[in-house]
C-alpha cells in the first residue's frame, strides 16, 4: 500500500525539475538581481496585501485604493521582468490547481455520488 505523504514528497520533487518551476525561479533571480524592478515589486505585493487584509476583515475599498492598485499592477505590467516573472506565476499557479483537482477527485466522486 502506498503512503500519501511519500507521493506527495515525490511530487514535490517532480514539480522541482518541472519546466514551470525552473522558469519561475530563474525569473524570480533576475527580479531580485534588479533593484529597480525588486522595488516595484515589492511595492505591488505590499499594496496587494493590504486590500487583501481589508477585503478579509469586512471592510470595503475606496475607489482610490482601487485606482491605486490598478495603476500600479498597469505599472509593474509595463517592467519585462516582471511581467515575465507574473506569467510564469500564473502558469505554475494553474498547475498547482490542476494538480489539487486531480488529487481531490475521489473526495468529489464520493461525496458527488448522491447528487
Amino acid at each position: 500500500m502506498s503512503n500519501p505523504y511519500e507521493k506527495a514528497h515525490e511530487l514535490s520533487s517532480v514539480l522541482k525539475e518541472s519546466s514551470e518551476f525552473k522558469l519561475l525561479e530563474e525569473l524570480h533571480a533576475k527580479v531580485k538581481a534588479d533593484s529597480q524592478a525588486k522595488q516595484m515589486l515589492d511595492n505591488f505585493r505590499a499594496i496587494q496585501i493590504e486590500l487583501q487584509q481589508k477585503q478579509m476583515q469586512g471592510m470595503e475599498l475606496t475607489d482610490e485604493e482601487i485606482q491605486k492598485a490598478q495603476s500600479v499592477f498597469e505599472l509593474v505590467q509595463q517592467q519585462e521582468l516582471i511581467s515575465q516573472l507574473m506569467q510564469a506565476e500564473q502558469r505554475m499557479s494553474q498547475l498547482i490547481g490542476d494538480l489539487n483537482r486531480i488529487i481531490a477527485e475521489p473526495l468529489e466522486k464520493l461525496y458527488g455520488e448522491g447528487e
